[in-house]
């Protein structure tokens, strides 16, 4: 009896010793910090800035109520760790966005944000913009009430998203959009209707990334009602496997008409190259080249005078293919006969633009084979192409940041 109390004495006075040596934060039912001062405090920092401010997340999930904003260049927040320092706006009652962003050479890392009501973060109008190891998710899934875009820089200058994950947007994880100078690398997308989308934006690097589980992996566009145009797009080293996700974007948008199964989708955009990526089991096709005429948008929206609709200059090479084609999106799904019970690698929309002698669509990758969907005439025509074996006359450069950008 005596041992036995004695070990009951020593089992106690050890939980109390590590209940009292315990340095985590104070957490309600819901895993939040329960610290009503945490975003008070929060909010006067980013307020408070200065050029060369560090703002400092700790470790921890913080419930916050309003978005965030930082007006002012030269700032960084900073966590512990995408996994570590989480800003939960799962109780937001006012915004737009998770955070916002206004001023030049901002830096955010090793942050998540979650569950914002509308894009997780906005990065408008800028220059010199960093997104390092955060994660954008709507921890929901996949859901059409989700916000829009988890990273999304528009009208910036030098761009560098790496070593990221975003989960659950209703339109684009990744979205970088009339925009110049861009690296997007190293990131995961999985459960959105885009992947990754470059959209008006022009000399974009895209690789390394893994992109699986979404609707559309890949996206290089272009709108006609957006002030600039892209082009310039290289989309190389990436993992593109399985982009079958069930569409669940607002209907109106562009992505809506992305047919789910779809790896890299180039539209309307002019000089793109896609090369040395592993693209894999998606359903629809692997790869799909197609025109603004395509969308169906131009009988509500309609096309500017200036506008490019086709997309010239693309150049499909070194590919590693394999799989998908087998459960083509609704408007496909009558060609898989000439694919024999598959489409092949790569669709074509059929539309060239009239003014020019040759669109510059060149696929050279082994054994994969084009379908031209023949769309001016209706896809009266569909058939294997086989015009399409050139390459460009030269090749587009890489992509390079200021130093300051990429030290992280």
């Amino acid at each position: 009896m005596r041992h036995t109390a004695a070990l009951c004495t020593a089992s106690l006075f050890a939980a109390l010793l590590l209940a009292g040596c315990s340095t985590g934060p104070k957490t309600d039912a819901q895993g939040f910090v329960v610290d009503p001062d945490f975003e008070k405090k929060l909010q006067e920092q980013l307020l408070d800035a200065k050029p060369g401010t560090v703002v400092t997340i700790p470790a921890g999930k913080y419930a916050l109520t309003r978005s965030l904003s930082v007006a002012v260049p030269g700032v960084t927040i900073k966590g512990a760790g995408m996994d570590k320092s989480i800003l939960s706006f799962a109780r937001q009652t006012s915004g737009a966005e998770g955070l916002l962003v206004t001023g030049d050479d901002f830096t955010l890392e090793d942050v998540a944000l979650e569950d914002s009501k509308g894009d997780a973060l906005k990065i408008n109008g800028t220059k010199n913009a960093v997104m390092r190891r955060v994660r954008a998710e709507w921890t929901g899934g996949s859901k059409t009430s989700n916000g829009a875009y988890g990273l999304y820089p528009v009208q910036v200058t030098n761009v560098l998203i790496e070593d990221s994950v975003v989960k659950g947007a209703s339109d684009a994880g990744i979205y970088v959009g009339q925009s110049s100078n861009i690296i997007v690398r190293n990131n995961r997308a999985e459960g959105n209707v885009a992947g990754i989308e470059i959209e008006n934006s022009t000399a974009a690097d895209v690789y390394g990334n893994v992109v699986t589980g979404n609707t559309g992996g890949i996206l290089v566009f272009n709108m006609p009602d957006l002030p600039v145009p892209g082009s310039r797009t290289r989309v190389f080293k990436n993992q593109v496997v399985a982009n079958n996700l069930a569409n669940f974007a607002t209907k109106g948008t562009a992505v809506a008409s992305v047919p789910p199964g779809s790896g890299v989708i180039v539209n309307s955009n002019d000089d793109v190259e896609i090369f040395d990526n592993d693209l894999k089991d998606n359903q629809t096709a692997n790869v799909i080249i197609s025109s603004f005429y395509s969308l169906g948008f131009e009988a509500t929206r309609g096309i500017a005078a200036a506008y490019d609709p086709f997309p010239e200059n693309v150049y499909v090479t070194g590919n590693r293919i394999s799989g998908g084609g087998t459960e083509p999106g609704a408007k496909y799904a009558p060609l898989k006969a000439l694919g024999g019970g598959a489409l092949p690698a790569v669709l074509w929309d059929g539309f060239a633009n009239p003014k020019i002698a040759k669109p510059g669509i060149c696929v050279q990758n082994g054994d994969a084979k084009v379908l031209n969907v023949d769309g001016p005439n209706k896809s009266a025509n569909p058939h294997i192409d086989t015009g399409l074996d050139c390459a460009p006359a030269t090749r587009l450069p890489e992509i390079t940041l200021p130093a300051m950008m990429t030290k992280g």
